[in-house]
């Protein structure tokens, strides 16, 4: 809805980002870590991230040679991803659309590790350390930890209502959700129908000790609003694209 001044056709996960929608920048920065293996749960005009993919045009992101009418690419970005796409439904929460791709994943022991992410937001973050935290831990849950973006002020009161303390976000400590989680199979035995999965599912994994956060200071940028929009524009447009780990090498 906050995204409406955009589009309102267009799934957020396919607003763009320069020439790519932020799923493909999202999917480029998990295939940069050697993870290829992708189960898109679609909902609202699920046709829209379909056909993109099914008509993908690799010549939008990547060098090519033109002779005799015929394109030769330099190099490739997808030719070695696997993607599934699943429709998860038109109204399911989080939650309910992991349930639905539980099927997806009966290759995998209770104790094996797969990955989500809410497809909303980009980062720079060490995957790679990421996972190797969750896996010291041997805990069935981890999550992204970082700082707010949001410019609101937080706001201290006293009992009688008189203002304790009033800060900017960004100098509380507070951190919150960055939507890139990693899980043990057995996090669906922690998720009952309809639930949402960061309530009751996290509060059950909470009590028993089963949830890590991977604390992260560096990028991570959200897209909720039209300015957000603008502002990863005016980051692509400037070369300072800080979430495209893959142009590091």
């Amino acid at each position: 809805m906050r995204l409406r001044e955009y589009s309102e056709n267009t799934p957020k996960p396919m607003v763009p980002i320069g020439h790519r929608p932020i799923v493909w920048n999202l999917m480029k920065y998990y295939a940069h870590f050697g993870h290829k293996e992708f189960i898109l749960c679609l909902g609202h005009n699920a046709h829209v991230i379909k056909d993109y993919f099914i008509n993908y045009n690799e010549c939008l992101s990547n060098d090519f040679v033109l002779e005799s009418g015929k394109t030769e690419l330099i190099k490739t970005d997808i030719h070695d991803w696997k993607i599934t796409f699943a429709d998860t439904g038109l109204n399911s929460n989080i939650g309910m659309r992991l349930r639905a791709v539980e099927k997806y994943l009966d290759d995998l022991a209770p104790d094996d590790l797969f990955m989500a992410n809410y497809a909303d937001g980009l980062s720079d973050a060490p995957l790679d350390k990421m996972l190797d935290f969750f896996k010291a831990s041997d805990k069935i849950a981890c999550f992204l930890c970082v700082k707010p973006q949001q410019t609101f002020h937080y706001v201290r009161l006293n009992d009688d209502g008189s203002v304790q303390s009033i800060q900017d976000t960004t100098n509380t400590g507070l951190t919150v959700n960055g939507g890139f989680f990693i899980f043990k199979k057995r996090i669906f035995d922690y998720i009952k129908d309809g639930e949402e999965l960061v309530h009751e599912p996290f509060e059950r994994l909470i009590a028993e000790n089963q949830l890590m956060a991977y604390q992260y200071e560096g990028f991570w940028k959200c897209m909720d609003t039209f300015k957000d929009k603008q502002n990863f524009d005016e980051l692509f447009t400037s070369g300072e694209c800080p979430w495209a780990v893959w142009d590091e090498t």
